[in-house]
């Protein structure tokens, strides 16, 4: 037993100072994971429950290393969110917290300043930060030989067996190998089976102690509600949720499902705002602060809002979709109740859930004619960046860039960068088919294993703890199956759900214009290059609907694949749009189209219904004069445009001066209008808006 005066009391007094309580004691395992970390010098993996204070175990035992005099200590964790949390966090306790990141290039210089002079007691970075040259060398480099502690949160994110493997987290390994073996390291997570345990263990290094307690949270009360329709969940959502005490979050799979439900709930009088990885840094803390201050109802997010993210008395985690396994369930649900007050984890599920997690799950690796495409383009030795790539093969450059990390984590690599460029190294590739195949097979099993926790009628905590491979499972008590009814009403008024029905017909989506012509020479029968001219340029377009979704997305979606004819319901739909919510200004005089070889009657076909509805005339005027092969086939904006160069014409004589409607069914890239936008105004056409029936774009989060 720890004298009054040793290493436990002062640990002891850290963590009520820390917490602000002055009975505060240590969790059960937190000082014995301190203790072997501190004086045993241990390689430790944390597996604990969302909330069990894995972050309390770092900032102690840093606290007490640099008390005797060690060096500062690296964490390296996932999100920027996470970063800034655990820098507030830590200062607390008199910890001075650094990160180097993307977001305060203009520090780096203090920063590392500072860890020379030995003025950082923890330094945060983001696993990509190990494949920047200048990081290894400079910092990492000159840390090496005096790190006190090596810390990496959300381990599991280093086993490709797991449910959020990031292929930067690989680097984390070959820097380990490097580190003295007497250096205490700390891996930590709360979402980890036995399979991604083991591989955790077993990259970290030998002789690894693994801290395992129970999963079980007694603070949340778990409850499913089947409701596939989306007017369903959208009426239930503003019916229960102001009854709901305190602020949440409801995630989404979608970035546009977070923008539209956010958008909704506005609409009924509710305070929520939408959160994904598309928000600039700035406004992502923004909303993060407003839901830490209780300021908001709710944010409405993508999975950007996980990791990381710490409200103790977040009160709610609502699902407006069935995540892709249990493991990211448990890892969201577990945001609520982490201050051991009751929260609610309710899951909703969608007709849609299975078309996104199926979206997800064949994206998540790179097909091997995607590899051989870039590895070929970069053969002639000479290096080229990403935009160069772009130029050879028809992948996104997202694609591009997923490959790219993939191969540059290997070791050895077949490609390095260097600078901006990337080059082909002597090291031949060798698909891995067999673990490729065995991955995606684990991937719908827990896609599988999710559908049938929304069927399961026993405890559903229990059910979680089980699939996480918690040994200490056992009936909750609490939740929604084990009470025997719904802790939250299921049904909702109809009235709300006409309300919703309506919303989601009047969703429309913005397309904005184009703003640049590619800086290659992909139309080069218009002479077309870089800048483009304001007389080039479409005014704000708009589309009625994403297409398959809610509302009319799913009309568009018959009409064209089984009908061969748009519904004259679509032609009201549109007429409203424009004539009541978007009212383009100057407002068109006339109708034309995009013309199809493959489907030649059916956009003019509806282009002219319209034209008669708005009471305007209808020119036929663009010509599609050779074929080409579907945009939705060209994955970048050079080979898209190359796509649609001297494909078609306007001709002049019929061209009215006046604003114009351009109508086509669906928009994908974008180019197609911006192309028939530019020869349209080159023809003396007045402005030109966009206008479509569905967008088409891919999903994202």
């Amino acid at each position: 037993m720890e004298l009054a005066t040793g290493p436990h009391a002062r640990a002891l007094g850290y963590l009520r100072q820390a917490l602000g309580i002055p009975t505060a004691q240590f969790r059960d395992g937190q000082w014995e994971a301190i203790r072997s970390l501190v004086f045993d010098r241990k390689r430790l993996l944390l597996v604990r429950r969302t909330g069990w204070g894995k972050s309390m175990v770092y900032f102690l035992a840093t606290r007490l290393l640099r008390d005797q005099g060690e060096g500062p200590t690296i964490l390296i964790s996932p999100l920027l969110a996470l970063m800034r949390n655990q820098i507030e966090a830590a200062g607390r306790i008199g910890i001075r917290a650094e990160t180097i990141n993307s977001t305060n290039t203009d520090a780096w210089r203090r920063i590392e300043r500072g860890i020379r002079e030995d003025k950082v007691d923890i330094l945060l970075i983001s696993p990509e930060r190990l494949a920047n040259e200048s990081f290894r060398q400079d910092v990492l480099a000159a840390l090496a030989d005096r790190v006190g502690l090596f810390v990496v949160d959300e381990a599991h994110c280093i086993s490709d067996w797991g449910h959020d493997f990031r292929p930067d987290y690989l680097r984390i390994v070959r820097v380990l190998q490097a580190m003295p073996g007497n250096m205490p390291i700390l891996t930590t997570t709360a979402t980890a089976n036995d399979r991604v345990v083991e591989d955790v263990a077993t990259q970290i290094g030998h002789n690894v102690d693994i801290s395992r307690g129970p999963l079980a949270r007694a603070s949340l009360r778990l409850q499913n509600v089947a409701m596939p329709s989306p007017t369903a969940r959208l009426a239930w959502l503003a019916q229960h949720l102001p009854d709901l005490p305190g602020s949440g979050i409801i995630y989404t799979l979608t970035v546009r499902d977070a923008e539209r439900v956010a958008e909704w709930l506005q609409l009924q009088g509710i305070d929520a705002h939408a959160y994904s990885g598309q928000l600039d840094t700035e406004e992502r803390i923004a909303r993060e602060q407003a839901l830490l201050n209780n300021e908001v109802k709710a944010l409405v997010a993508t999975v950007a809002l996980g990791m990381g993210f710490d409200k103790p008395d977040l009160s709610f985690v609502i699902h407006y979709q069935r995540p892709g396994s249990v493991v990211h369930y448990y890892q969201q649900v577990g945001r609520a109740g982490r201050d051991g007050n009751s929260a609610h984890g309710i899951l909703l599920h969608g007709s849609e859930d299975d078309d996104i997690i199926d979206y997800f799950i064949r994206k998540s690796f790179p097909a091997e004619g995607h590899v051989e495409q870039v590895l070929g383009a970069l053969l002639d030795g000479n290096g080229l960046k990403v935009t160069e790539i772009e130029r050879q093969v028809n992948l996104r450059r997202k694609q591009i860039q997923h490959v790219l990390k993939l191969l540059s984590v290997r070791s050895p690599s077949p490609v390095v960068k260097r600078g901006s460029r990337w080059y082909r190294t002597a090291v031949p590739y060798q698909p891995d088919r067999e673990k490729v195949q065995l991955i995606t097979r684990i991937r719908r099993q827990e896609q599988a294993e999710m559908q049938r926790y929304m069927e399961h009628d026993g405890c559903l905590m229990q059910f979680l703890q089980e699939a996480l491979d918690d040994p200490h499972a056992k009936p909750c008590g609490q939740c929604a199956s084990c009470n025997g009814r719904p802790l939250i009403p299921v049904a909702f008024d109809e009235t709300i759900a006409r309300e919703a029905a309506l919303f989601l017909q009047r969703s429309e989506v913005v397309i904005h214009p184009r703003k640049q012509w590619p800086h290659t020479d992909a139309l080069s029968s218009h002479g077309w290059k870089s800048t483009m001219s304001d007389t080039h340029k479409a005014e704000q377009g708009r589309a009625l609907s994403i297409w398959g979704d809610a509302g009319w997305g799913q009309i568009v979606k018959h009409g064209k694949q089984v009908v061969g004819a748009f519904d004259d319901r679509l032609v009201g739909a549109a007429r409203a749009m424009i004539q009541e919510r978007w009212q383009p200004d100057p407002f068109p005089t006339w109708v034309t189209f995009v013309p199809s070889h493959k489907r030649p009657h059916l956009v003019p076909d509806y282009a002219r219904r319209l034209a008669e509805a708005l009471n305007l005339p209808f020119v036929d005027c663009v010509r599609k004069v050779r074929d080409n092969k579907p945009q939705k086939q060209m994955e970048n904006s050079h080979q898209q445009t190359r796509n649609l160069d001297g494909v078609f014409q306007v001709e002049s004589h019929p061209v009215n001066a006046g604003p114009v409607l351009l109508v086509d069914d669906t928009v994908y890239s974008r180019w197609t209008l911006t192309v028939i936008t530019a020869l349209l105004r080159e023809a003396g056409s007045g402005p030109v808006f966009p206008m479509v029936l569905a967008t088409t774009t891919p999903t994202s989060t």
